[in-house]
C-alpha cells in the first residue's frame, strides 16, 4: 500500500527531517519528494510505501496531522488510490 502526504505551511528549518523521521520511526519508506518554496511557503509531496509499517494507517495519518499543528502546518496524508480516484477527469 502506499500513501501521498502532502505539508503546506510557513517555511522553517527541519519540516523534511521532521516528516521524513515519522516515517522512518514506523518502516515506512520515502519513495518520492517533491518540494517547493514560494516566498516564504514550503509544499512537498511524499510518496511511501506502507508495506512494512508498524503503525495502522489511520493511527500514521493522524501522527503526521498532529506534528503539523505542533509546527504550525497542514500535514494530510491520504491512501493512494483515494488520491488517484480525487484526481482523475
Amino acid at each position: 500500500m502506499r500513501a501521498v502526504i502532502t505539508v503546506i505551511g510557513k517555511d522553517t528549518v527541519g519540516i523534511l527531517a521532521s516528516v521524513s523521521a515519522v516515517c522512518a520511526e514506523h518502516h515506512i519508506n520515502v519513495l518520492e519528494v517533491t518540494q517547493s518554496i514560494l516566498q516564504d511557503m514550503f509544499a512537498m509531496i511524499m510518496m511511501v510505501d506502507l508495506k512494512k509499517s508498524t503503525l495502522p494507517f489511520p493511527e500514521f495519518s493522524d501522527q503526521l496531522s498532529q506534528l503539523g499543528e505542533k509546527m504550525g502546518l497542514a500535514i494530510h496524508t491520504m491512501h493512494e488510490d483515494i488520491f488517484n480516484s480525487m484526481h482523475k477527469i
